[in-house]
């Protein structure tokens, strides 16, 4: 309905404000909320009207939604398309951009690898040591596993 209010919840507030205030208040509240409500309205126009006096003429056209950032970045920059950002937008294909980003850092990950791979078979590392990834050979029953200094 309103204000992200369903059907439910508004019948489930109509019927505690019957329990809370009673059925015979609940008629002058509901006139009371609705003059308060009338009187926020005639008091925010009325401030309205006093500054678009207050700004002149030449703001005649001022709207008070214009000073939300996100309408004023869509009024002024994206409907005015003077700096030509459609077609920037447009030409930009940020998939195949990104894609091509990936594809680029999995080669270079294979690269290094590979490198590191290559680097471990050559040296013929002793038992326990440790290649590129920090991946270990498997111990031996019985075996104690290698002090590390900066782990402690």
């Amino acid at each position: 309905m309103f204000f992200d209010i369903g059907p439910l919840e508004l019948v489930t507030i109509v019927l505690l404000a019957v329990i809370i205030f009673g059925p015979d208040k609940l008629p002058k509240l509901i006139q009371d909320a609705s003059r308060m409500i009338r009187k926020l309205r005639e008091f925010s126009d009325s401030a309205r009207e006093d500054i678009r006096k207050e700004l002149g003429p030449e703001f005649k056209d001022f709207e008070f939604e214009d000073l939300n950032p996100k309408t004023f970045v869509r009024k002024n920059l994206l409907d005015n398309d003077s700096l030509g950002l459609k077609d920037i937008r447009n030409s930009l294909d940020l998939k195949a951009e990104m894609a091509a980003v990936t594809d680029a850092a999995r080669e270079t990950d294979r690269t290094v690898r590979d490198a590191a791979s290559d680097r471990a078979v050559g040296a013929a590392g002793a038992r326990g040591s440790a290649d590129a990834f920090g991946t270990q050979e498997p111990l031996r029953p019985g075996e104690r596993p290698p002090f590390d200094a900066d782990a402690t």
